[in-house]
């Protein structure tokens, strides 16, 4: 069975992203660049959330979406290919799209022999957000037969940061077993559940938890409402 999903997120799309405000200068290139990866796991709008933050303030970007993360995109958000005009449309829209557009490099899956398979290529860390226990199995055992866990080896081998926001629940033995592999391979296990502590009041704020639980574990400063303050 097919079925028909426009490229940009539609008005039927059960959920929307919520979308910065863009200032009327951009920020300028911090030098710092980062690995975004989607698998199939739910949790699209997650990542849309922290693909705008990134963008936003200034870091190159890497991004590699599995052939179920493409799935995800489009089951999730109506999204049916993978661009800068899809998955940020405000930026691709702005006035200075350009400068958004230079930030933003998207590497199909099945190239292992992209620069982010290689530690020569420097960069910050890495996040799969969301990330699948089918993944998070393949990381853990070693697997690099395509670009997303190629990806991930390598930054557990130099030792840069590995955010792994795990989605899916229960968990059954093996997925604690990974979880315990990767921890002590260095990695992070971030799974994407909210905090309810301050006292969300719609989706969009249970995002930006995770999102910006996301941007913390990098060393990203950012202004989501995600602080715990008590008067």
């Amino acid at each position: 069975m097919t079925a028909h999903h426009p490229d940009n997120q539609s008005s039927n799309s059960p959920i929307t992203a919520r979308r910065s405000s863009l200032p009327d200068q951009p920020v300028s290139p911090t030098g710092k660049r980062f690995v975004v990866g989607i698998t199939g796991a739910s949790g699209a709008i997650y990542t849309l959330r922290l693909l705008d933050q990134l963008l936003i303030l200034g870091n190159e970007v890497h991004l590699v979406v599995t052939d179920f993360g493409k799935r995800l995109l489009v089951d999730e958000l109506n999204i049916s290919s993978i661009s800068l005009d899809t998955l940020c449309p405000h930026l691709a829209n702005d006035q200075h799209h350009a400068h958004y557009r230079s930030l933003l490099i998207i590497h199909p899956n099945k190239d292992v022999g992209a620069v982010i398979a290689t530690g020569s290529f420097l960069h910050d860390g890495m996040v799969i957000l969301p990330c699948s226990s089918t993944s998070m199995g393949a990381i853990a055992t070693g697997s690099g037969s395509n670009l997303l866990t190629r990806a991930a080896a390598v930054t557990l081998k130099e030792r840069w940061p590995l955010i792994i926001c795990h989605r899916e629940s229960p968990l059954n033995l093996i997925d604690i077993e990974n979880m315990r592999t990767l921890t002590l391979a260095g990695a992070i296990i971030a799974p994407t559940n909210p905090g309810l502590y301050l006292n969300p009041q719609s989706l969009n704020d249970l995002v930006d938890f995770i999102a910006g639980k996301s941007l913390d574990l990098l060393g990203i400063k950012h202004n989501l409402d995600t602080r715990w303050t008590r008067d």
